[in-house]
């Protein structure tokens, strides 16, 4: 069910997006943003950080799209969110020595520090590719075919998502031992 709820945006973008075109469609992507964020924080009570940025972006982003009537808004906003998560993440890490992930999800996954260690850097370097592949897609091709790689390139998250369970799981196995 999370799964799903995660990815509806998206869908319904792309939906919209077939049918009506990239205004409409980011106003669909707005509403079903902000319902899918308050259907979360009616459920579990509150909101992560990352949450409330993406739908301040998504807002923001989208704002501009639609009143500047200008598609370069939306689709600069998943470069301009990975861009402010790696920094976000690698200042945290290397300046606060603050390991986010590992406060984020500690509670829920006992693993080493190292182990900790090893999957924040790998999220800075994820976020840095994802950043740079958007902005590459969206400065040198078209709106459809931007729009086709944010449904399709859904492959790398979801890459990216397995190699960190598996590595996960080694490392929970015999952290249970």
């Amino acid at each position: 069910m999370n799964l799903l709820l995660d990815f509806l945006p998206i869908v319904l973008f792309f939906g919209a997006y077939k049918m009506y075109g990239v205004y409409v469609a980011t106003g669909v992507l707005m509403a079903a943003t902000a319902v899918q964020m308050a259907y979360i924080y009616f459920k579990v009570g509150r909101l992560e950080t990352m949450q409330k940025v993406t739908l301040g972006m998504i807002l923001i982003f989208g704002s501009l799209t639609i009143g500047l009537h200008d598609d370069r808004f939306i689709k600069w906003k998943p470069t301009f969110l990975y861009a402010c998560m790696a920094i976000g993440l690698a200042i945290a890490l290397w300046i606060y020595k603050k390991n986010f992930l590992h406060l984020l999800l500690g509670k829920q996954l006992s693993l080493p520090t190292s182990v900790w260690m090893n999957l924040n850097v790998a999220w800075i370097f994820y976020c840095i590719f994802m950043s740079a592949v958007n902005g590459f897609v969206a400065a040198f091709y078209s709106t459809d075919d931007w729009v086709n790689f944010k449904l399709w390139g859904y492959i790398f998250p979801l890459v990216f998502l397995a190699a960190q369970a598996v590595y996960i799981s080694r490392h929970i196995a015999k952290s249970d031992e």
